[in-house]
């Protein structure tokens, strides 16, 4: 099956991704799935677009070597236009621009034009989750296509498709985690007596950080991913700005080792909880005892505690999150998607 990609962003992660879909080749040959990379946008270097395919790789070394794209400033609107009216195959919108956690844009809106257009989505954008996911889950559902995330939460660890796939008629009451790489590494590297500032950086150089470093420093990100999971599993109908949030800073290094002195852990603490009517949801900083599953998690390692109800509290953890593992949720979006369609075909 062919399927044609549009990626509008183009930065560490989709430029991962178009790596990835080469590296996978063998297994996705294996899964009769070939992705098509047919355009690609950008806000400030240029876009491409050729229905016959584009060289994504060759792109990708471009703007690595600080090259722009042929054509002048994109424009995703227009290019995701064009994708829905091309030829017959399975079309797709790859959305990956920074976040936006205040409103989501320009993604929710390159989200909505293309499921408008009856083109798919998969996205590793927490904006269009945590800030209209009513909305455009109810717009894919109108036009019978599908809307995929799963790289918004946990890079490439599958929370949301275990729900909707392996936790049939499972409440989820609610949830609670580490999810954010770069704050979790700064607070161990913190604990052992490093510099804040060094930690960042190492964060930046490996492009696990948001480009706006602050988004993670401050628990906009965290916040981001708390909003997320709390309107997918809650109906929370919620906002990141709606979060109780807390950040890090210079001054938690002195908590984190004097938690660790007290045979506990600091760490960053995104929840959700249904209570009646209300969903109560929050990013904080929390000393976690030594017995929370939470607790041992080092580096950039995130887990995610799910209180479900019959199957009870459930923990997912992953012990090295980073760009690659990202990149793979978009494919394992991919494979999802081209598996619903080949279960209708």
């Amino acid at each position: 099956m062919t399927i044609d990609l549009l990626l509008v962003g183009f930065g560490h992660v989709a430029r991962r991704f178009v790596r990835l879909l080469a590296e996978l080749r063998p297994a996705l040959d294996q899964l009769d799935l070939a992705p098509r990379v047919v355009g690609i946008a950008t806000a400030r270097h240029g876009h491409a677009y050729d229905a016959r395919g584009l060289d994504a790789n060759a792109a990708a070394r471009l703007r690595e070597g600080g090259g722009s794209l042929p054509a002048g400033p994109g424009a995703p609107l227009d290019l995701i236009a064009r994708l829905a009216s091309g030829r017959a195959d399975p079309r797709v919108l790859v959305e990956t621009t920074p976040l936006d956690v205040r409103a989501g844009e320009p993604a929710v809106s390159h989200v909505r034009a293309a499921l408008e257009r009856g083109v798919h989505v998969v996205t590793a954008n927490k904006g269009p989750v945590a800030c209209a996911y009513r909305e455009l889950a109810d717009r894919a559902d109108a036009a019978g296509v599908r809307f995929l995330f799963e790289g918004a939460v946990m890079d490439g660890i599958p929370i949301f498709n275990l729900v909707r796939e392996a936790l049939p008629a499972c409440e989820i009451r609610g949830f609670r985690g580490v999810v954010n790489s770069t704050t979790n590494y700064i607070l161990t590297a913190l604990e052992l007596g490093e510099d804040f500032d060094a930690a960042l950086a190492r964060m930046q150089a490996a492009g696990v950080a948001e480009a706006d470093a602050s988004l993670d420093l401050d628990g906009w990100d965290a916040a981001a991913k708390t909003a997320a999971m709390a309107n997918v599993w809650l109906d929370a109908r919620t906002t990141p700005a709606a979060v109780a949030r807390e950040g890090i800073g210079l001054a938690s290094g002195q908590r984190a080792r004097a938690a660790r002195a007290d045979g506990r852990r600091l760490k960053l603490v995104a929840s959700g909880r249904r209570e009646g009517a209300r969903v109560e949801t929050a990013v904080r900083l929390e000393a976690l005892p030594l017995d929370d599953p939470l607790a041992n998690l080092d580096g950039q390692a995130n887990a995610l505690e799910l209180d479900t109800w019959p199957a009870g509290r459930i923990v997912v953890t992953q012990r090295d999150g980073g760009l690659e593992k990202t990149a793979y949720a978009l494919v394992g979006d991919l494979v999802t998607l081209a598996r619903g369609i080949g279960d209708r075909s």
